[in-house]
């Protein structure tokens, strides 16, 4: 098991687009009116962009997960193991707080103040409406699944700047896509991350060896 400070030294490249994301977001969320990132981007809408996020926000979705999770298996099957927790583990905590917090999505924020029909809609994206957008679930599971992920592979360099940006672009999908506001997306990484946080060190509590061993890719002899 990793101590805390040292899970904080061997995933600085992680933690560090985290805690700038975490920094900047409070700056926008003081000076930011309610809505103006999904405004921003209802006038900036194109076709890469619309590609880009229709299919990053599914990476928040059990896709992701079955893909993380056979990547995993040929790190840990202990890490393989523990992410469908992690994935139940976001979604009752993403439940239970929207039920308790109960915002309106942008959609019916807007609808209530007779200005919905000028937002500019991706075409195909069922828009939610209804009392459940605060915070993000999609960015509650992609940032607790790529920090999870950061956490566990080997080359902390690489897969953490990249698991960071994953995690993001999910984040921002949700924006994008007219779902959430960037108050449910800010909310939704940071519990994210404690609770891929929370599991990392769970999953070492069975010492089993077995755990510790994972897939291998036969080699071709050498002839």
């Amino acid at each position: 098991m990793t101590p805390l400070s040292d899970l904080w030294r061997l995933n600085r490249w992680f933690f560090s687009g985290m805690v700038q994301f975490l920094l900047f977001g409070a700056v926008l969320l003081f000076l930011m009116e309610t809505g103006a990132f999904v405004w921003f981007f209802s006038r900036h809408r194109s076709g890469l962009l619309d590609l880009l996020f229709v299919n990053g926000t599914k990476l928040g979705e059990p896709i992701g997960f079955i893909l993380a999770g056979l990547v995993l298996l040929f790190i840990k099957f202990r890490h393989a193991i523990t992410l469908p927790f992690l994935g139940f583990s976001v979604s009752a905590i993403s439940y239970a707080s929207k039920s308790f917090f109960a915002h309106d999505r942008p959609f019916a924020y807007f609808e209530k103040l007779g200005i919905a029909g000028q937002l500019n809609l991706v075409e195909g994206i069922k828009v939610h409406s209804g009392a459940t957008s605060f915070p993000s679930g999609h960015t509650m599971a992609g940032f607790a699944l790529f920090a999870f992920m950061a956490f566990c592979m080997p080359n902390k360099k690489t897969t953490g700047a990249l698991c960071f940006l994953l995690a993001l672009i999910v984040g921002l999908s949700r924006i994008y896509l007219t779902q959430h506001f960037f108050k449910d997306v800010y909310l939704g990484a940071f519990m994210g991350v404690i609770i891929a946080m929370f599991w990392y060190y769970i999953q070492y509590l069975p010492k089993m060896g077995w755990l510790d061993k994972s897939l291998k890719i036969p080699r071709r002899g050498t002839s």
